[in-house]
């Protein structure tokens, strides 16, 4: 198994977390945690976002942080120097894939197609942010991808939540999905941390309960 693979394996559900206070990234990572969510993904939407993966990293036992949005190369030696366990994109490029061999931490690129999926295969990528998922086809499409390519696996982020995470489990290659559902704005602003610990663990119940794991 790919080190990506078994990191997205601890993951019922990735949160993706935009971050606007640095302040507030360990109270909300430990809400996670404490819910059942251990592997997070910071993304760099924000000029918060590399001192909150340091601040994660550094003060979130169990917590298993990304970087989101990593665009770049130098994205990618920045995230991997706050301390980020795994690099997630939302495309794949020549450029990250030169970074990606530069660094120990893996990249987890997104894709869309056929073409970019076996572009990634050629590069020996075979665990895959599906993105933007409901915008490209959702499960079905996921399903389809399936039959040629069954060694290959997914987190299918992007219009994704509890009104159709059943779709997506029920595609043998996803091994887990992202979302953005777990931290609603009112939620932060209210820094409403026991919230959000709710919704982590509605997240980890759901996932146990669709994979039988109850």
């Amino acid at each position: 198994m790919s080190e990506a693979r078994e990191i997205l394996a601890q993951a019922p559900v990735v949160p993706v977390l935009t971050i606007e206070d640095p302040l507030n990234a360990v109270p909300l990572a430990r809400a996670l945690v404490e819910g059942g969510l251990p592997v997070l993904e910071v993304t760099l939407r924000t000029e918060a976002g590399l001192a909150a993966i340091a601040a994660i990293a550094r003060d979130v036992p169990g917590a298993i942080v990304g970087a989101g949005t990593v665009r770049g190369a130098d994205d990618y030696a920045a995230a991997c120097a706050a301390g980020s366990q795994f690099i997630v994109s939302p495309g794949l490029t020549d450029t990250l894939l030169h970074a990606a061999a530069s660094h120990a931490v893996p990249l987890i690129p997104g894709v869309a197609t056929v073409s970019e999926m076996m572009h990634a295969l050629d590069n020996g990528i075979d665990c895959l942010k599906f993105f933007p998922a409901e915008a490209s086809g959702g499960a079905a499409t996921l399903k389809s991808f399936y039959g040629p390519f069954p060694d290959v696996s997914f987190c299918p982020t992007g219009g994704v939540g509890l009104h159709n995470i059943a779709d997506y489990l029920a595609v043998p290659s996803v091994i887990t999905v992202g979302g953005t559902w777990l931290t609603p704005a009112s939620l932060l602003q209210a820094e409403d941390w026991e919230a959000i610990a709710g919704l982590a663990r509605e997240a980890a119940t759901t996932v146990s309960r669709l994979r039988g794991e109850q």
